[in-house]
C-alpha cells in the first residue's frame, strides 16, 4: 500500500507539472517552429526527421571528455536538489522502483550525425521532477555526470515526455562507453544536453552555463535551427 500511495503521488504531481509547463513546451522550437530547417519525413513531434546539417548513421560514435568512469550499481547514486520542495538521493533500487518508460526516439549529435529510432527504457525526467516537486522559482536544470561533465537545460525542454534518464538501450543495459549505468537523453535537442554517467540534477532559479556552454556552445541547442554555437 505504501508503494502504491507513493506512485499515486508521483502521478498526481506529474499531471500538475504537465499543466504548469504545457504551453511553454508546445511553443518550443522543436515543436512549434513554422520554418524548421531539415529534410525527410515528419518526425514524432512535427519536425523534419533529419535536422539541417546532419547526416544519418547506423553506428553510434562514442564521444566523451577522455574519461569513462566505472560506476557500479551498488555505488551509483542520483542526487536531485536545488529549487525543489523534497530533495532526494536515489540508490539504484529506488530509481528502478519509479515508473519505467519505454520509448523510441532519435539522437542528434552536434558533430553532425544523427541516429534514428533508438529504443530506450528509463525514468522520465518529468517523473523525477514530480518526485521532488520543483518550486515556482525553478526555471532550469544543471545536470552533472560522474566524469565532471555539466550541462544546462530549461525546464520546458527537460519535462518533455521523451526526455529520459535511460538505463537500457535496444533491450540491453546501457554500455559504459555510452554513459551507463544511466544517462540522460534529450531527443528534441542536440545530444550534448543529455549528461552521460549522470549523478546529480540541480534545479535552478536562473540559467547557468555548463561545460560546453562555457566553451562557446549554444545554451538552447535546437537542431532544427542549426543552433550549435552561441
Amino acid at each position: 500500500m505504501e508503494e502504491s500511495s507513493k506512485l499515486d503521488k508521483i502521478i498526481e504531481a506529474r499531471m500538475k507539472l504537465k499543466a504548469r509547463f504545457e504551453d511553454k513546451m508546445k511553443n518550443t522550437p522543436s515543436m512549434a517552429d513554422e520554418r524548421p530547417q531539415g529534410h525527410g519525413e515528419i518526425n514524432r513531434h512535427g519536425m523534419p526527421q533529419v535536422p539541417v546539417g546532419q547526416t544519418l548513421t547506423t553506428k553510434w560514435p562514442v564521444l566523451d571528455l577522455g574519461y569513462q568512469p566505472n560506476v557500479t550499481l551498488d555505488r551509483w547514486r542520483l542526487y536531485i536538489d536545488g529549487e525543489v520542495e523534497n530533495p532526494v538521493v536515489l540508490k539504484w533500487e529506488d530509481f528502478m522502483a519509479l515508473p519505467q518508460t519505454e520509448d523510441t526516439s532519435d539522437f542528434h549529435c552536434v558533430t553532425t550525425w544523427s541516429k534514428l529510432d533508438m529504443s530506450w527504457v528509463g525514468v522520465r525526467l518529468l517523473d523525477l521532477a514530480a518526485l521532488v516537486q520543483p518550486k515556482e522559482t525553478a526555471t532550469h536544470l544543471m545536470c552533472y555526470g560522474y566524469d565532471t561533465y555539466t550541462t544546462n537545460v530549461s525546464l520546458e525542454e527537460a519535462l518533455k515526455p521523451d526526455v529520459l534518464l535511460a538505463h537500457t538501450v535496444y533491450g540491453e543495459p546501457l554500455p559504459k562507453e555510452h554513459g551507463g549505468p544511466v544517462r540522460m537523453i534529450t531527443p528534441q535537442l542536440y545530444a550534448w544536453k543529455g549528461s552521460k554517467w549522470i549523478k546529480r540534477i540541480e534545479f535552478l532559479d536562473k540559467n547557468k552555463r555548463g561545460f560546453w556552454e562555457e566553451r562557446g556552445y549554444s545554451n538552447t541547442a535546437y537542431p532544427w535551427r542549426n543552433d550549435r554555437y552561441s
